[in-house]
């Protein structure tokens, strides 16, 4: 096929109704906006905001619910006036990186030469575990990435993913994930950062930080709400509370928006207190705008709009769900278009939806547009991957898996992983002699794979293409990781289902061996195809299927069992406490994942890991996370006891840490004072290893309840053999703000503790500031201080004990 170059310009010859002071790069994006939208059309201004879902078959086996409830597109009448969005190019099918990136460059030529103002489409894609495309790296999920406690990391992820993703001609990508979990039941835990809203603002903001410095428009979601959906059921309705939406629910957005400078928002599928996310003025313009001065855009989760007529029932038809969006502040309709096309355009002529709404979500799309330069009339055809247009010639010559990208893979999926117990030090085992490696999860792939990666996205539907990457099981792991040692496998049995006629020969197995590594978790999959996913909710937290079973089984034999888990949530494994010689939980390591648990088993890994959810201590008594005030813990009114087996914040090492006051703090500050909190970790043992330091505050009397303990601040500290350093908190009062008795966030005065802690459990609090808050009750606002700042400085070191 003929090389198809894109024109810098159209047209040879300016044309008065179209060509203006729009073109000139040298205006600002206002000014250049404001002189376009006067010389649309309206069904030129409808175009821009809506996306079309390349490739997609509304007869086939979507990849998002309901798909095949919405109606087909027609390629030449929706980009007739333009297109605003080009949905997953690469993300739909497998497709060679080269290949995809000359079709997305061939669509935006047919694009451009379509319509009058020749404006390309903003191309997304989904990008929560790395960019889901057929040969991309398959980073850990953002679970892992709460689990690593380390943002600059993460920003380090964020960036070398936009760099992939713009390389190929991608604009926006569809993460972070900033929803707190509020049931470990919910399918979609395994895309969260974790249960508590500071850590997963810091850590959100961080891969925001590394997305956005790549030239990639970063897309918070799910605004608001959603993880809080009744019964943990994907789309359920959410019943939080005014307090529960205030300070735990929408912090990580406030922190993303300012901090992080990201310029989109995706509405949530919920709905609460019965309205739904996608037509809540409230939330989308009151809160997000006028409030906080958000000035990006605001896109649809996938069929939301459609979603206000089809399931929440609250629009009469898609007339009517237009309205109800772009009223509410929704600026562009995805994944392709249901209503903001000519129904919109149709609405507005009959006077049902004002034009004013329409030019209002133009004007921020135009604008975003305009930023990412899409408007400028010298803007480079190809993306920067591409030398050519011919799509053989550009086959293979993209490489989104590189080795820098697989060593940064492999040094976040090593930080993930948690030592949850080694009571009898197994760990790190020897490495030679028998061993048994047992289990569903030992020697499959996609076991390190979320459902948002893109082989357990995309991949499983066509089974006949290449994974695309490279992926090495536990077992392939554990192999090359110990030659000296006499390996052998059985599967035990499935992840779920309850055939347990295997689970004997894997017992038989263990029994000959002299240890034996149980590799048990979830497969992911979406809507149901999986036991960790998108609409892969779960009723109880037992290990899925008769894994528990096999695990018993094995436990009896005798063996020491090393037990190992690849899920998307945390189960319950308070059945098997005090039994495994060693338990280590890794969520969804990605494609490194495996030799990442081989080096944690055999030492070559110091585990860093620390939980960003608690591990139950039982199956049921949810919804229920750490953060809970007094009656919603553990209590004389109540039989049932909710203390997980290991708390937020848990993990072990293979060294040993000890803690040392730091300068005396003030005994008071003023509610609008600040205060420097310090403490002294040294390295006591005799390899190097790193001490996650977390800070949490308890406020023993307020005006409503308040939390026993909650995270206001943390430090992930690299120590060598016998090294000590200082860690300095700034706190500032601030960081205590809640929302009191009058809907006010406010600082209260009082007495409060400051904990200095290896996790949020009392036991494990090895440092407490007391301080008394003097003066007013403040109110404070978005503009309070929301990150404490933390520095890490060398402190006076020892030889490294013998022996230890």
């Amino acid at each position: 096929m003929a090389t198809q170059p894109v024109p810098h310009a159209r047209r040879a010859d300016p044309d008065p109704a179209v060509d203006g002071p729009w073109r000139d790069p040298s205006l600002t994006p206002e000014e250049r906006v404001a002189d376009l939208v006067p010389r649309m059309t309206l069904e030129e201004k409808a175009a821009q905001l809506y996306g079309v879902w390349v490739g997609a078959d509304a007869d086939g086996d979507g990849v998002a619910p309901h798909q095949n409830d919405m109606d087909p597109v027609d390629w030449a009448d929706v980009t007739a006036h333009g297109l605003g969005q080009l949905t997953r190019p690469f993300g739909t099918a497998p497709v060679d990186p080269g290949v995809g990136a000359v079709a997305l460059a061939r669509a935006q030529h047919r694009i451009t030469e379509s319509g009058r103002f020749a404006i390309p489409a903003l191309a997304h894609e989904e990008c929560l575990a790395g960019f889901t495309a057929w040969g991309a790296t398959a980073y850990p999920v953002p679970l892992s990435w709460g689990a690593s406690w380390h943002p600059e990391l993460v920003t380090e992820m964020a960036g070398r993913i936009g760099r992939d993703m713009r390389s190929v001609g991608i604009h926006q990508g569809l993460a972070p994930v900033l929803d707190v979990v509020r049931d470990l039941r919910w399918g979609r835990v395994e895309e969260t950062i974790g249960e508590d809203p500071y850590l997963v603002a810091t850590i959100g903001t961080a891969y925001v930080r590394g997305l956005e410095s790549a030239g990639i428009v970063a897309t918070l979601k799910h605004f608001a709400g959603y993880a809080a959906s009744s019964g943990a059921r994907n789309h359920a309705p959410v019943r939080a509370g005014a307090r529960e939406m205030a300070d735990i629910v929408l912090p990580p957005f406030e922190m993303a928006l300012r901090e992080g400078g990201a310029r989109s928002v995706m509405h949530s599928y919920a709905e609460i207190d019965g309205l739904p996310a996608a037509a809540d003025p409230a939330l989308l313009t009151g809160l997000l705008r006028d409030t906080w001065g958000f000035t990006g855009t605001v896109v649809a989760d996938y069929f939301g709009i459609g979603f206000l007529e089809t399931l929440h029932k609250v629009a009469a038809d898609r007339a009517d769900a237009a309205r109800l969006a772009l009223g509410a502040g929704v600026d562009v309709e995805l994944p392709t278009v249901h209503s903001y096309g000519a129904v919109l355009v149709t609405a507005v002529r009959d006077g049902a939806v004002a034009e004013e709404l329409v030019d209002r979500a133009l004007h921020r799309v135009l604008l975003q547009k305009c930023q990412l330069g899409l408007l400028d009339p010298d803007r480079t055809p190809l993306p920067t991957a591409l030398l050519c247009t011919d799509p053989e010639q550009a086959r293979a010559t993209v490489d989104l898996d590189p080795p820098e990208n697989r060593a940064l893979a492999r040094k976040l999926a090593e930080e993930a992983c948690v030592l949850l117990a080694n009571p009898a030090g197994a760990l790190p085992l020897r490495g030679d002699g028998r061993i048994a490696v047992v289990g569903p999860r030992a020697d499959d792939a996609l076991a390190m794979l979320g459902c948002y990666s893109f082989p357990s996205h995309v991949g499983v539907s066509h089974p006949e293409v290449p994974m695309g990457i490279g992926i090495p099981t536990v077992l392939e792991s554990l192999r090359a990781e110990f030659p000296a040692a006499k390996l052998s496998s059985a599967r035990g049995c499935d992840v779920d289902g309850t055939d347990t006629s295997d689970i004997a020969t894997a017992a038989e197995l263990a029994r000959g061996a002299d240890v034996c590594v149980a590799v048990l978790g979830d497969r992911a999959g979406l809507f149901g195809r999986g036991t960790s996913g998108e609409g892969c909710d779960a009723a109880d937290l037992s290990l899925p299927g008769v894994q528990g079973e096999l695990l018993d089984a094995l436990l009896a034999t005798g063996t020491p069992v090393v037990l190992v888990l690849l899920t998307g949530r945390p189960y319950a494994l308070g059945r098997w406490a005090g039994l495994t010689a060693a338990t280590v939980q890794a969520f969804f390591p990605g494609e490194e994942g495996g030799p990442a648990l081989a080096g944690v088993l055999s030492g070559r890994v110091n585990p860093s890991g620390r939980l960003p959810v608690g591990i139950p201590h039982g199956p049921g008594g949810q919804p229920w996370t750490y953060l809970q005030p007094p009656l919603g813990l553990a209590n004389e009114v109540s039989n049932l006891d909710p203390t997980p087996l290991h708390p937020f914040g848990h993990g072990l090492s293979y060294t040993t840490f000890d803690w040392e006051p730091g300068g005396s703090a003030p005994g008071e500050i003023r509610t609008d004072g600040s205060a420097d909190i310090e403490v002294t970790v040294r390295n006591t043992g005799d390899r190097e290893g790193a001490e996650v330091v977390q800070l949490y505050v308890h406020d023993p009397v307020a005006q409503t309840t308040r939390p026993q303990a909650r995270l206001i601040g943390y430090a992930r500290v690299e120590l060598a053999a016998g090294q000590a350093r200082k860690v300095t908190f700034r706190f500032h009062a601030d960081l205590v703000s809640f929302t009191g008795i009058g809907g006010r966030r406010i600082v209260e005065p009082g007495d409060l503790e400051l904990r200095l802690a290896t996790s949020s459990a009392v036991r494990d609090v090895r440092q407490t500031v007391r301080l008394l808050l003097t003066g007013p009750e403040r109110t404070v606002d978005h503009r309070r201080r929301l990150v404490c700042e933390t520095t890490i400085e060398e402190a006076a070191q020892f030889p490294a004990a013998a022996g230890n």
